[in-house]
């Protein structure tokens, strides 16, 4: 198991108190790797570690969540991988009901098994998404695919996710994975440095054969948005920084300019626009401020796609 902690604060220690509780007759956990991202606060202390085969990895940086993920699944030998968020708590029997059934699927193979993901209401999380083509992209990054019930974006935020069932990718919240399938992909790939590097890994994961299965029955609180609201500014702009790679990755360079133009001409107006219908001249200026770093950056997000950093 790997959770990638940056400021979780006690949300940390609830995520390793719900781990140690978790009911472990149909699977042995062998390690539990934390890996920091350079915390400046208090989240390293009082771990339950007497109660888990606990490693803690102190980065003297912020390396980033998919390079994160990759050092700490380098220190894990199971058969499979377990990458957890740090604001999550998983029920009793959500890992036992997990790894049971990734080692019982029929049918087409399943490489990946996501959770049922709900807030501290009891409501349900629609994480679950479509393979992210451009023409879904375009629909979710104009506000399309929430207008117009008609159109279908990437995000499957119209199923109710009440049964289990195969699906293009599973949110990297709980992202349980056959450790040989992980090794093979090559791991995270590093050069997203979060958000939309769980999405590629699952891109990845269907061309090479296997199935993705959501589980309804695997039970995990989420709190969502983490410790990330604490930066709102740079939120949105590793998201629009993630989403340029993974055009110019994924797509053909004509579909990639589409997605490029998307996010740098329709967007900001369109993001400008609903910050100052709502009076919030603090969300215009983190607006703002998002864009000016990804204009800097834009020629490192027009990488020619290649095998993952490790």
């Amino acid at each position: 198991m790997v959770i990638v902690n940056w400021n979780a604060g006690p949300q940390l220690r609830a995520c390793l108190q719900a781990v140690a509780a978790a009911d472990q007759t149909r699977f042995s956990l062998k390690r539990v790797v934390v890996v920091d991202n350079a915390s400046t606060d208090d989240s390293l202390i009082d771990l339950p570690d007497d109660a888990l085969p606990l490693l803690v990895v102190r980065n003297a940086d912020n390396r980033g969540f998919g390079a994160a993920c990759n050092q700490g699944a380098r220190l894990c030998s199971a058969d499979f991988l377990l990458f957890l968020n740090p604001d999550t708590q998983v029920e009793a029997d959500a890992l036992g009901r997990a790894v049971a059934h990734l080692c019982s699927t029929d049918g087409a193979p399943a490489g990946v098994c996501g959770a049922h993901l709900l807030d501290a209401h009891g409501r349900t999380h629609r994480h679950c998404a479509r393979q992210a083509t451009p023409r879904r992209l375009l629909a979710h990054l104009s506000g399309i695919d929430r207008l117009a019930p008609w159109t279908s974006g990437y995000l499957m935020r119209r199923w109710d996710h009440a049964e289990s069932r195969t699906v293009d990718h599973v949110m990297g919240a709980f992202y349980l994975i056959r450790r040989p399938l992980f090794d093979a992909l090559g791991g995270f790939d590093e050069r997203f440095f979060v958000y939309l590097e769980d999405l590629d890994l699952s891109e990845r994961v269907r061309q090479a054969g296997w199935a993705i299965h959501y589980r309804a029955d695997v039970r995990v609180f989420h709190k969502g948005g983490g410790t990330s609201e604490q930066i709102k500014a740079r939120r949105l702009y590793y998201s629009l920084n993630s989403r340029l790679r993974y055009a110019r990755k994924h797509f053909n360079p004509l579909e990639a300019a589409g997605i490029w133009a998307g996010t740098l001409l329709l967007e900001p107006p369109l993001r400008l626009g609903q910050a100052l219908a709502r009076g919030s001249t603090d969300q215009a200026s983190e607006t703002l401020q998002a864009y000016r770093w990804l204009l800097r950056d834009l020629p490192a997000c027009w990488h020619p796609p290649g095998t993952p950093v490790q």
